[in-house]
């Protein structure tokens, strides 16, 4: 009972402190509730995330003040196709040293931070895309034979452009699924652009301040860690997972017809954190399926693939899984 007791109060405690954290967050990145509760969750998870939205909509400018309030130091790499793996991880040089001799020294690169911005992903060579597959995966990065840790915590917020792909090379299915969401930044209605144009076209841009720390951070997933998820929500995930596998004999018809190849292992994984996180942002102390349901798609999305004959036919994936949902909260009823 004392164990449970204090994990009611820590996460009470930890709660409230995110909804401070969140309200800072929002005077300067306006509206969009649901992107910034989803920049959040990943970081509470220990995650990273995948930004797609139209250049303008305040991407760069959320993962700045995420910075800010989570107490991380930052990095931004904007990439290029003439961008280099040596660019992002660092190099060693020949240095000469006052007394004339020469030795190898590592210079880091800009990777060696807390809370990395990868700027238009996609427009880097998959050689270079591929120099974050280690440190997004295991937290370390091999350089010239040597293994150097990153430290904790360490993220990663990249974006992408959905519109513009003349230059640019998709990223590969094994490093899509190295983040735990996808956060669609779409344009903000009619009052909330308003509020954004107010704010941003005067003579003071709203001050944000630092709200967690880097280790108040660290504690934080471990709290999440530490929550209980019902056995309901468990089976939901995992049905809602299998559902959306066309190999999978529990597959319904219609994602055996559009679905090219489904979601993993990690898919799963990524719900049960998730989940958590937004039951801690909503003050709750343990997720409900209502949850699942809100974040199949920000977790589904990238992780799975469309046949051709699906998108000759007109159809998308939001729809696809919007359908899933349906049909396992049909099933679940049914039994």
């Amino acid at each position: 009972m004392p164990e449970t007791e204090n994990l009611v109060a820590e996460i009470e405690l930890l709660s409230e402190k995110l909804a401070a954290a969140k309200a800072s967050l929002t005077q300067k990145f306006i509206g969009q509730e649901g992107v910034v509760d989803l920049a959040l969750s990943a970081l509470l998870c220990g995650g990273h995330a995948l930004l797609v939205g139209l250049p303008g909509l305040g991407k760069t400018r959320l993962v700045d003040t995420l910075s800010t309030v989570m107490g991380l130091s930052g990095n931004r790499i904007q990439f290029t196709p003439d961008l280099m793996p040596a660019d992002i991880l660092g190099s060693e040089i020949l240095d000469t040293d006052t007394d004339g001799k020469r030795a190898f020294k590592f210079v880091p690169g800009p990777i060696f931070c807390q809370l990395l911005m990868a700027d238009e992903i996609n427009r880097a060579s998959p050689r270079t895309q591929s120099a974050l597959l280690q440190a997004m995966q295991e937290h370390v990065v091999t350089i010239a034979g040597e293994e150097r840790s990153l430290g904790e915590p360490f993220h990663v917020l990249a974006t992408q452009n959905p519109i513009e792909q003349e230059g640019t090379y998709p990223l590969p299915e094994a490093q899509l699924d190295r983040f735990l969401v996808q956060i669609n930044v779409s344009y903000p209605d009619r009052a909330t652009e308003r509020a954004i144009v107010l704010a941003t076209t005067g003579t003071q841009d709203a001050r944000v301040h630092e709200v967690f720390t880097a280790a108040e951070l660290l504690a934080a997933q471990q709290v999440l860690r530490r929550m209980p998820v019902g056995e309901q929500v468990v089976d939901m995930i995992l049905d809602l997972v299998r559902t959306c596998r066309p190999e999978d004999e529990t597959s319904p018809d219609f994602i055996r017809e559009t679905v090219a190849w489904g979601p993993g292992p990690r898919a799963a994984q990524a719900l049960m954190m998730t989940v958590r996180a937004k039951a801690l942002l909503a003050g709750r102390l343990a997720p409900n399926i209502d949850d699942v349901m809100q974040l199949a798609e920000p977790v589904l999305s990238h992780r799975m693939a469309l046949s051709f004959a699906a998108r000759a036919q007109g159809e998308t994936l939001p729809d696809i899984i919007a359908k899933a949902c349906a049909e396992v909260t049909r099933v679940k009823a049914a039994a």
